[in-house]
């Protein structure tokens, strides 16, 4: 895939209108409180000044239901990107009409202007021709370095782009995600690990089915494993289980065979009497988990297994964790995990950290910066993996 980005444009004098992800977690103060994906977006604004350009930031905060709240206000990033930049960045209280056309058309070059939330208006998610029109006409140039929404055919992802022809291109952000995908995708060096864990077979069934044909190891864990362990005769206790999807697991266990992948499955589990952080635990053999407990966390034993796999791991695709890591007696499997990507990555593996959970789970155990890569895009980076088309890359590259 050829992939247009801003190193092929010159800014000077120009407007650039970019889509980035700030949807970004706010605390009861209306504090960002993990500016991750701000810091993300810097790179790609900083080409564009530094050219002699302006720019334009929209984006969206949130799921607002019914128009504008406070609560979703994007003006709550301004301080956090203001220093990020060391730059001031000015705000417009809407993201069309005058407020956003008057900061718009005032702009000069080498300064930041940052609409308000785009979900403020249905016509965003409803991909609405017109209101992409009125946002389109606030800049001369469009860049798309939102990864984390390039699976939604909204109005600033994905329908903008027909407006600028010619002068349609991704950020930083966006090309540093499609070609580390692609890396995983295409050119793995093997041995090739998956590592798939979080709560539901059913939400990662495509995934799995996709990675068979290209992995050597499918590691599971997370509350999806119980699933298996019951679909193989285990005594699951209380741990989460989808009942009607126990032929399913024992048909990827089959497929895998089939493939000639290894798939690994816990061995042992850490157990609690609620789901509660301050839960009573004890450690069982996962087939063999008591009524009235269940199952939150891989085990010691598990937990040494994948590690040695991982080690020896050329590849490496995480994408959810091994047990509920945000309570402290839960999070040895998700840890310990983490910490052997680190260690593989460091030998010369390549390691995608797959948005999600997993993002948030590297960023807790401060080792973000010790792996390949971490995806800000986690619903986004799955439907790439999936094979799905993603209507944000699509249409930038038929806007070329």
């Amino acid at each position: 895939m050829q992939i247009k980005t801003i190193d092929q444009f010159n800014f000077a004098g120009k407007k650039a209108l970019i889509r980035v992800d700030f949807n970004v977690p706010l605390n009861s103060d209306f504090q960002v409180t993990d500016p991750t994906r701000i810091k993300a977006a810097i790179p790609t604004i900083e080409k564009i000044l530094k050219d002699g350009g302006s720019v334009i930031l929209m984006s969206h905060l949130g799921r607002p239901k019914e128009g504008p709240a406070e609560k979703y206000s994007l003006k709550h990033t301004v301080e956090t990107l203001s220093e990020l930049l060391n730059r001031p960045v000015k705000f417009a209280a809407d993201c069309i009409n005058a407020p956003a056309e008057e900061a718009a058309a005032s702009l000069q070059n080498g300064e930041v202007l940052l609409l308000e939330n785009l979900r403020f208006y249905k016509d965003e998610e409803k991909g609405n021709p017109e209101f992409a029109q009125k946002l389109a006409a606030l800049g001369d140039v469009y860049v798309n370095d939102a990864f984390g929404t390039a699976h939604r055919a909204h109005a600033s992802t994905a329908v903008i782009a027909q407006y600028f022809k010619g002068n349609s291109m991704f950020g930083y952000v966006m090309a540093n995600e499609l070609n580390n995908a692609e890396k995983v995708l295409n050119n793995a060096a093997t041995p090739f690990t998956a590592i798939m864990g979080g709560a539901k077979v059913s939400d990662k069934i495509l995934i799995i089915d996709q990675l068979m044909n290209k992995v050597n190891h499918l590691i599971i864990g997370g509350g999806m494993a119980y699933t298996f362990i019951k679909a193989m005769g285990g005594e699951i206790g209380n741990s989460l289980c989808e009942e009607d999807k126990l032929d399913l697991a024992l048909s990827i266990l089959e497929k895998a065979k089939s493939k000639g992948v290894e798939i690994h499955l816990p061995t042992d589990s850490v157990n609690g009497d609620k789901f509660d952080k301050d839960a009573n635990t004890n450690t069982t053999d996962i087939r063999h988990i008591e009524a009235g407990w269940l199952g939150l966390d891989i085990g010691p034993d598990s937990a040494a297994a994948f590690a040695k796999v991982i080690a020896e791991s050329k590849t490496i695709l995480w994408n959810g964790p091994m047990g509920v890591f945000e309570m402290k007696k839960f999070e040895n499997g998700t840890k310990t995990v983490a910490d052997a990507i680190v260690a593989a990555t460091s030998n010369g593996a390549f390691s995608l950290i797959g948005g999600g959970d997993s993002a948030a789970a590297i960023n807790q155990f401060s080792l973000a910066n010790q792996v390949s890569y971490v995806s800000t895009g986690g619903g986004a980076l799955l439907e790439y993996i999936e094979g799905k088309e993603l209507p944000g890359v699509k249409m930038v590259i038929e806007a070329y």
